[in-house]
């Protein structure tokens, strides 16, 4: 399966992009009030790139080496998920104030950016790594 390796990556990186930007847009909308970030046929989207993400993440984890992961970046990145997760539940439907859903709405943004940053660096520290490291 490593020969199709590239092309996994690739599916990958395109539903981070696809997942990430379909958020943001969601939520900016609902923030403003709008309806349609909550209407079935983008939920379905949604599930459907964020689908498609996990299975590619899972495949690569299947076929790359076990030493890639020594420093703990992948391990950082995977617990950074859930909290952005759950952040993106409570800015969606879950926050009983707009300010708790605006709060979360841009701490899940900040979450997202640093998982990015932890994926491109491999390193736990991401985007602080050349600085901190």
């Amino acid at each position: 399966m490593i020969e199709f390796y590239p092309q996994i990556r690739h599916v990958h990186i395109g539903a981070v992009i696809l997942s990430g930007s379909l958020f943001a847009l969601r939520g900016a909308f609902a923030l403003a009030g709008a309806r349609w970030p909550h209407a079935a046929p983008v939920r379905y989207l949604s599930y459907t790139i964020d689908t498609t993400l996990l299975t590619a993440a899972l495949m690569l984890v299947s076929i790359l080496p076990g030493a890639l992961f020594a420093n703990g970046w992948l391990a950082t990145k995977l617990v950074l998920v859930v909290v952005y997760v759950v952040l993106g539940v409570l800015a969606m439907k879950r926050g009983r104030t707009r300010a708790i859903r605006t709060g979360c709405y841009v701490a899940a943004l900040l979450v997202f950016a640093t998982i990015y940053g932890i994926a491109r660096m491999h390193h736990p520290l991401g985007w602080l790594y050349p600085w901190l490291g």
